[in-house]
């Protein structure tokens, strides 16, 4: 028996080292037989079926996060896997049929992987979470100001797919010019880039093959568990307030002030995927907020508001929690953006400074001097990645005419947004596009939203509140937030086909591909969930859109001022403001170590409105993959991210069956509610009268 013992040890001891062994970084030596295909033969008919399938599937799962939290973490690592798995499984079917043409390549993985973020980025840079539904009547009405015809906007499906078609290509067009001088001559980072190619580079070595086995079994079963446990949940909700998602798990009065457990397969899985500070910062925005602020400014209701305001009013309680939400989100974000832009600059002039006087911006295929030393791995992706190029015109002709069908379409979906505020956005959108390019490739950031927050006071100021300012301040939020976020997204995908020898061709056409699929599927998927939940949008329904709110607030803010606030909310917003800025400045000067300690302003400011629920949530997930990492770290880093990965995309793909039974009228037949002994007195005294 003591022998089994040791033999199980030792096996165990293998696996574990084995496990180690497989996560390794690849080397271009080792692919260095092998013939590296022509950017056509990168795009496959396969990889454009596979990324269909999934940027469907990762479209369900950002637009729930979108409508829920808005917390969306990376899902590269999950689009890597899946695409390996599927392509891998449809070439051994044929491979056993004998009918297989070509073998599944990394630089075909590439492709699958860039098309499927593509896909599903619309969805989040679509703004259906945040600036597009904050146009509805149903958020609208939650704001006693600016809630009239000339600044409510509904959502309908066609003009939705034609704002997305004419906005979401510029930001490809506009950094296509200077791929080289981000990944070449500047040696950019883009740290979710390279891993992403980290990734997909092991994946086809004989080591990473297995290991990605290993984790696409860990994946299979953990979806496959969220997914039942998605339908079991979805039996017991047949009213509001049904269900394991209410339940009060630490009490009724915790479950009035948003403290309870909700059992979403979903967060705990975002919780093993986000950095465990995000998590805590969540944890301790919800305590000050709910569990210190609002009962002490309920207290004082008849006092410092009205004690007959609408709990859904701002000039009551719901102002305190969306504008100190606000104050702390702008406070976070202009830090950021004024340190990554310095960094921008700095970097820029430190660039240029170390170049000849003679030298001159390397655009496009223009040569740039030899290094005196250069490794084999990065002359061997240099080499390749200069062999395709994209002509420079084909990127100024396709920005200019992109531009001037926008100028001429974007008046008519929105008749508030004049040409000349267009003009105005293009004229500086190629440049910030470059500021949020590079400042993602030195701190993987990117400040899309902090753009379009900037179009939206300075387009709404100027459009003015008699002439429909809040739309017009929240259409031009969509088209920079578009335009940056796509500019970013495509700086990524080049380092990850730089890094895995996938042509700057066959990137720029999968991610065009991606985006054109994405301004379908992301208003499609948007409307199912708009027709199938009816109480989309309203604070404390399942899907609750809290950005939608915020968004609209600050347009608000930016063109009707802060007069309607109520008293001393002003105050408070200022001292959170600073109170962001100014914790974000003791981070950094204390440090990496230290600074880990110290939590994050932005995730504080997110409890604020929506409650604490989701953070115990992702919270749990956090001390999950802790616990586990104590127990086994080889295999927590390497099955962690799958794990995660199953239990989001089960709970995701369950939506979709949960919209349609709701289309088709099918109820659930049980509410399962919490009463306390006092009301369940008063309900049986009646049911039984």
């Amino acid at each position: 028996m003591a022998m089994d013992r040791s033999n199980s040890v030792d096996r165990k001891k293998n696996d574990d080292t084995q496990i180690e062994g497989e996560a390794l970084d690849s080397v271009e030596r080792i692919f260095e037989s092998t013939e590296v295909p022509s950017w056509q033969s990168q795009l496959t008919l396969r990889a454009f079926v596979v990324s269909f399938i999934l940027g469907v599937l990762f479209t369900f799962i950002v637009m729930k996060l979108n409508l829920t939290t808005g917390i969306i973490p990376s899902l590269n690592v999950s689009a890597g896997l899946l695409g390996f798995f599927f392509v891998k499984t449809w070439t051994s079917l044929l491979e056993k049929s004998g009918f297989l043409k070509q073998p599944i390549t990394r630089q075909e993985n590439t492709v699958i992987q860039t098309c499927v973020v593509a896909t599903s980025g619309i969805a989040f840079s679509g703004g259906f979470g945040s600036y597009l539904f904050g146009m509805s009547e149903v958020v609208a009405k939650q704001a006693v100001e600016a809630n009239n015809e000339a600044n409510i906007k509904n959502p309908s499906l066609g003009w939705m797919i034609g704002f997305l078609f004419v906005v979401s290509f510029l930001g490809l067009f506009s950094v296509v010019p200077l791929r080289k001088i981000m990944i070449i001559d500047f040696k950019l980072t883009y740290p979710s880039g390279t891993a992403t190619a980290h990734l997909i580079n092991s994946f086809h070595t004989p080591q990473g093959a297995k290991l990605a086995k290993k984790q696409v079994k860990a994946l299979g079963k953990f979806f496959t568990f969220s997914f039942l446990w998605g339908f079991f949940q979805w039996f017991f909700t047949a009213g509001d307030d049904c269900g394991f998602a209410s339940f009060p798990t630490f009490g009724l009065k915790a479950y009035e002030n948003r403290f309870y457990f909700d059992f979403s397969a979903t967060y705990v899985g975002v919780g093993m995927i986000c950095p465990y500070l995000i998590n805590i910062s969540l944890l301790l925005g919800s305590i000050l907020s709910w569990g210190i602020m609002w009962p002490l400014i309920q207290d004082r209701k008849g006092h410092w508001y009205p004690a007959d305001e609408s709990p859904a009013s701002f000039h009551g309680l719901q102002g305190y929690k969306v504008f100190i939400a606000i104050a702390m989100i702008l406070g976070d974000g202009l830090y950021n953006f004024c340190k990554v832009l310095g960094r921008t600059l700095y970097g820029l002039y430190m660039q240029f400074r170390n170049k000849n006087e003679g030298a001159v911006l390397p655009v496009g295929a223009r040569p740039s001097p030899q290094e005196p030393s250069i490794s084999f791995d990065d002359q061997r992706r240099t080499e390749l990645f200069l062999k395709d190029q994209i002509p420079t015109w084909v990127a100024i002709v396709g920005y200019v005419g992109i531009a001037i069908i926008s100028i001429i379409t974007l008046p008519h979906i929105f008749h508030q947004l004049k040409w000349y505020h267009i003009i105005v956005i293009y004229i500086f959108a190629p440049v910030l596009a470059f500021c949020n390019a590079y400042g993602c490739g030195l701190t993987d950031w990117s400040l899309a939203s902090t753009y379009g927050k900037l179009a939206i006071f300075t387009i709404g100021a100027w459009a003015g509140a008699a002439h429909g300012g809040v739309l017009a301040g929240l259409a031009a939020c969509g088209v920079m937030m578009n335009i940056v976020s796509t500019a970013s997204d495509l700086s990524q995908d080049f380092k990850t086909g730089y890094m895995t020898l996938a042509s700057p061709r066959s990137m720029f056409i999968s991610q065009i591909i991606g985006t054109a699929m994405g301004c379908v599927i992301s208003p499609c998927v948007f409307w199912l969930f708009l027709k199938a939940f009816h109480s989309l949008g309203t604070p404390g329904s399942a899907y609750p859109a809290p950005y939608a709110l915020v968004f609209r607030s600050m347009s608000i803010i930016g063109v009707e001022g802060f007069s309607a606030l109520p008293k001393h909310c002003l105050t408070l917003c200022y001292i959170f403001f600073v109170g962001a800025i100014v914790i974000n400045g003791i981070r950094d000067l204390v440090g990496k170590n230290k600074a880990k300690y110290i939590p994050l302003p932005m995730a504080m400011a997110i409890p604020f409105y929506l409650g604490s629920y989701f953070a115990i949530d992702m919270c749990l997930g956090s001390l999950i993959l802790f616990v586990w990492s104590k127990i086994n770290k080889a295999k927590a880093d390497a099955f962690g991210p799958a794990v995660a990965s199953g239990l989001i995309c089960g709970d995701g793909v369950w939506t979709l069956p949960s919209s349609i039974l709701a289309l088709s009228g099918v109820k659930p037949p049980i509410c399962m509610k919490f009463l306390s002994r006092k009301d369940n007195t008063r309900v049986d005294s009646f049911l039984n009268s």
